[in-house]
């Protein structure tokens, strides 16, 4: 009895089968490539890998794409928002505990406000004032992860999962 893996393992991403060994496996290898390309990026970039905040990015937007946060505005917003709160917040204060944490505070307020919450985020202002990080931080590796997550994102879910992603762009 010769069985048909590559049809078993379509039709169980396909489907989105969160109990499937074969669909958890599939999304599991998504995730480690996203995350293989990050770290070449973070090596290239010079950014120690912990210092990328996209891990739980990419697990939220492989394992539940149909909600709001795994949304590209949410995906890319919330990063660019949280960010420029984190770095604006540094700006102002300085490198301290209390300000790290006013500004995750404020980062989820500001993506709540203008629509772009997303909960990985809420790392990148903590990261940026407890880490003392330039402003350049916010283009290379967020604005630049955001995009190429985005882009990943859209090929693993429409080329491998065969699956529309974005419910919407914006």
């Amino acid at each position: 009895m010769k069985r048909n893996w590559r049809r078993a393992a379509q039709k169980a991403i396909s489907r989105n089968d969160h109990r499937s060994i074969v669909a958890g496996a599939v999304a599991g290898l998504g995730g480690a490539i996203a995350i293989g390309v990050m770290e070449f990026f973070s090596f290239v970039a010079h950014y120690p890998l912990a210092v990328i905040p996209f891990a739980t990015s990419i697990v939220l937007v492989i394992g539940s794409p149909d909600v709001e946060p795994a949304q590209p505005r949410a995906l890319i917003g919330g990063h660019l928002v949280a960010t420029m709160v984190g770095l604006a917040v540094l700006k102002l204060t300085g490198p301290h505990a209390w300000a790290a944490a006013a500004a995750v505070g404020l980062s989820i307020l500001v993506m709540y406000v203008t629509g772009t919450f997303h909960p990985p985020a809420g790392i990148n202002p903590l990261l940026v004032v407890s880490g003392n990080l330039p402003w350049t931080f916010l283009l290379a590796p967020v604005l630049a992860g955001a995009l190429l997550l985005t882009a990943f994102s859209y090929a693993w879910h429409r080329g491998v999962r065969r699956q529309p992603w974005p419910r919407r762009w914006l």
